[in-house]
């Protein structure tokens, strides 16, 4: 190395320098030459495909994670519009259920209030029969009374009798009508 310093031999310089433990600059030229050419060809044997590879695979999770968003956006509207629809269909449940309610109040008025106008009519018609009736016994009570007037009047005229014989014959008479009946 001493000899380097005074410009002595550089080739026995450099042998004896790598003999001694020292640095050799051709080979380190030819490391860096090999070294360079193996970085070449590992770049593009090696590291252009796994590069190429790891690039289709970060490409395939990218889609991968684009489609699973896509499919949980998609089940996120299709669960908005079930539920949209559930909401719908309990309302309409629900208005079914009130309409039947009213119509079923409105057809129980219904069949109150004609329960009450028959029973009205039947009333009204028992009412009617009855009046009828009476007036029917009245008339028929009223010819039978005339026509025992005039039968008691020609009894008594046809007999003249005293008071108690008189008296006698009424009760009879009337005792014969009320059997009639």
């Amino acid at each position: 190395m001493y000899d380097l310093l005074k410009g002595g031999n550089t080739v026995q310089s450099l042998m004896l320098g790598a003999a001694t433990g020292g640095v050799n600059g051709g080979d380190i030229l030819f490391q860096l030459l090999a070294f360079i050419i193996l970085m070449l060809l590992l770049r593009k044997y090696a590291w252009g495909p796994l590069m190429g590879i790891m690039k289709e695979r970060q490409n395939f999770i990218t889609n991968e994670i684009e489609a699973a968003e896509a499919s949980r956006k998609e089940a996120e509207e299709h669960l908005a519009t079930q539920i949209q629809e559930l909401k719908q269909a309990r309302e309409e449940a629900r208005a079914i259920i009130e309409n039947a309610k009213k119509q079923g109040e409105a057809q129980g008025e219904a069949i109150i209030q004609a329960s009450r106008e028959e029973a009205e009519r039947v009333k009204e018609s028992a009412l009617a029969d009855i009046a009828s009736e009476r007036e029917k016994a009245v008339a028929t009570l009223r010819k039978e009374v005339a026509s025992l007037s005039v039968m008691i009047a020609s009894k008594v005229i046809a007999k003249e009798l005293d008071e108690r014989s008189q008296e006698k014959l009424i009760q009879d008479y009337l005792q014969e009508a009320g059997e009639a009946r």
